[in-house]
């Protein structure tokens, strides 16, 4: 009896060629999405000055099919690169066919001196409700979330995790080596039904638990108004109050040069792209946030809030603000962005999630990032020099 190796899932679109394209290539591509990671965006390349970046494009025949941001880490000393592609590549995850995505682009990064390729698909393996994440919280045996049952497991994702294994990929853990860090827990609000149907604000805010609903009514019944800007007023107060923030919390803050660098590269791509939210109260800012859309996806990226006048409940006000946004824009989904896994009642870290999950979305988990080695010496010397940084 013979023993045949499956062969990889036929698709109608045949093999696939990946090559550098223009900023201009990728942005169309990009504009032709409904959603995809501000991190995959030619701009955020502009941001990131400290690597080397190209953009490059999947093509079936003359058609672009697919695109991504490649950062590269040089080795010291060497010309030698770790290529990253923060929550891309951005390609058709669901026909089945990963390895006839990635192996012409590892060929493609090989040739461009790439000693390891890193790689963080957007593509989810599991949801949480709000319901559920609550009731673990409150549950002492209960200390991460992967503890709890998900509301809903997500075929896809188990596919792409599966192929990622078969094809010598590994995960990345949080803490190993020089873990770039991109969480693969995020959590999100829904902002449209599961028919696809947008939900209207009166939804969105009943969803919320009655903790976020009083402290949206406290803001505005004592009169903390939100304004939005992009410019470098805004830019400074939001800073400033950031550096508050960092200082209280123990965090080290970025300069105020990368804020700026950030707002000018993405809102040069698209004028609307990042907007600074302020929440005043008499006159003083009490919180401010940074919100960033990409097509329908409408991300909350940076916050800040005063450790006076906590009771006016600045940081429910504008991250009211900015949901209302996300809604008038049409967007499908409002990102909170990282949370740890972390459930324990003990761990510092459970507070941002029970703040987040106040606003009755979900909790979200990703298939994570991953590596494959091309060189596993260079790979090797380059994660133990980075985690000795």
């Amino acid at each position: 009896m013979t023993t045949t190796t499956p062969s990889a899932p036929v698709t109608a679109r045949g093999p696939l060629a990946v090559r550098t394209i223009t900023g201009e290539e990728h942005l169309a591509f990009v504009r032709s999405r409904r959603s995809a990671s501000f991190l995959q965006t030619p701009a955020w390349g502009a941001v990131k000055a400290e690597w080397r970046r190209e953009s490059v494009g999947w093509f079936a025949g003359s058609e672009l099919v697919g695109a991504a941001l490649v950062l590269y880490r040089q080795v010291p000393k060497v010309k030698r690169y770790l290529a990253y592609l923060p929550e891309g590549p951005v390609v058709d995850y669901a026909d089945g066919d990963l390895e006839g995505w990635l192996r012409p682009l590892t060929t493609h990064l090989k040739g461009q001196g790439a000693f390891g390729i890193r790689i963080g698909p957007p593509v989810v393996v599991a949801r949480w409700d709000a319901a559920t994440v609550k009731e673990g919280v409150a549950d002492p045996e209960v200390r991460r979330l992967g503890q709890l049952p998900p509301t809903e497991r997500s075929a896809a994702g188990a596919t792409v995790v599966s192929q990622l294994q078969e094809l010598g990929w590994r995960k990345l853990e949080a803490e190993g080596g020089f873990a770039a860090g991109q969480p693969a827990f995020n959590f999100q609000v829904p902002l449209r039904t599961p028919e696809g149907e947008p939900r209207t604000e009166a939804e969105v805010l009943k969803g919320m638990n009655q903790l976020w609903r009083r402290n949206i009514k406290k803001a505005d019944k004592a009169g903390v108004e939100v304004t939005t800007s992009v410019d470098d007023a805004a830019l400074e107060a939001f800073h400033a109050l950031y550096v508050h923030t960092a200082e209280r919390d123990h965090f080290t803050p970025r300069p105020l040069s990368y804020f700026r660098t950030m707002r000018d590269a993405l809102n040069a791509e698209e004028p609307d792209r990042f907007t600074f939210f302020l929440a005043h109260h008499e006159g003083d800012l009490v919180a401010a946030t940074i919100a960033i859309r990409v097509g329908a996806h409408y991300w909350y990226s940076y916050g800040a809030s005063s450790t006076a006048k906590r009771e006016v409940r600045g940081s429910n006000a504008v991250q009211w603000a900015m949901v209302r946004a996300a809604l008038a824009a049409g967007c499908d989904v409002y990102d909170l962005r990282g949370i740890t896994e972390t459930l324990d009642a003990d761990d510092a870290h459970v507070g941002l999630i029970q703040f987040k999950v106040g606003t009755g979305g979900e909790a979200v988990e990703h298939v994570g990032e991953w590596d494959l080695p091309v060189n596993r010496l260079l790979y090797k010397a380059f994660d133990l020099y980075m985690s000795r940084r």
